[in-house]
């Protein structure tokens, strides 16, 4: 968020990051790994920064400069870093501070929507080879994600299931009864949108696999589609990647049942468990 500041606050004064870089007697690189968040920063560096592009501004300011020291103090999932890839530590900063995230899911329950014993099925699923510690440390680290749902300003969820995901007993019988029992109560919160793809649909042809779609308060960060793989993650930020990835959010929506038939499909896969 602050390197996205920074960046936009440097162009819109005509300067160029060598002359940045003079700045703050370092170099463009620097300059440029700031900008795109990939190293630390210095309150020093910044507010030679800030008066280089000419901020008056007092109270922007001081906002941008306690945005600096934000940005050195780990977040609360860095306690988690032995049991979370790298390329996974990005999605959970980006997650919390996003105002708006959109998700559709083919495979499982999506993570923040997840009970304690579906994380732990999911967690476990291929990986019965790992220590008790460490699936407990990943369980956590998933039920302590969902905080976003509940905090004082809460992020708003809008989450697109396929009917598969209900029908694929994650865990045995009772784990999926309380998972979709979860799901029930989750989507009457105001913040939380569920919907269900039914078998019946065709849904939509372009949609792929699995995806999410990030949006921050205006002026922060762009807007991010995060797609998720075995080994890696993508992370799309380009327009027309945005674009691409909102109009196909936009059509399985419409594909998908609607709002005021999530509860009565919840109950019937429910119902369906015995």
């Amino acid at each position: 968020m602050l390197g996205g500041h920074l960046r936009r606050m440097r162009e819109a004064a005509g300067i160029s990051r060598a002359d940045a870089g003079w700045q703050i007697r370092s170099s463009e690189s620097k300059v440029s790994r700031m900008e795109l968040g990939r190293v630390g920063f210095k309150e020093r560096d910044v507010g030679d920064l800030l008066d280089l592009y000419g901020l008056k501004d007092p109270h922007e300011r001081d906002r941008l400069i306690d945005l600096s020291r934000a940005a050195n103090n780990p977040g609360w999932w860095s306690r988690y870093g032995d049991v979370m890839p790298s390329w996974f530590h990005n999605y959970v900063g980006l997650e919390v501070a996003a105002k708006l995230i959109r998700s559709y899911e083919v495979l499982f329950v999506p993570g923040l929507l997840q009970t304690e014993n579906y994380a732990r099925a999911v967690v476990q699923l291929g990986k019965s080879y790992l220590p008790q510690e460490e699936i407990d440390q990943r369980v956590a680290l998933r039920v302590t994600r969902q905080q976003i749902l509940t905090r004082a300003n809460p992020v708003k969820l809008w989450v697109i299931i396929d009917e598969a995901v209900l029908r694929r007993p994650i865990g045995g019988r009772d784990t999926m009864y309380e998972q979709i029992e979860h799901l029930m109560k989750l989507d009457r919160l105001p913040n939380v949108t569920l919907q269900v793809m039914p078998f019946s649909s065709v849904g939509y042809p372009g949609a792929g696999g699995a995806f999410s779609i990030l949006r921050f308060p205006e002026g922060d960060l762009p807007d991010v589609v995060y797609i998720e793989h075995a080994a890696s993650a993508l992370y799309l930020d380009k327009i027309e990647d945005l674009d691409e990835y909102a109009a196909i959010m936009d059509a399985l929506s419409i594909a998908a049942a609607p709002t005021s038939e999530t509860q009565a499909l919840l109950l019937e896969a429910q119902d369906r468990l015995g």
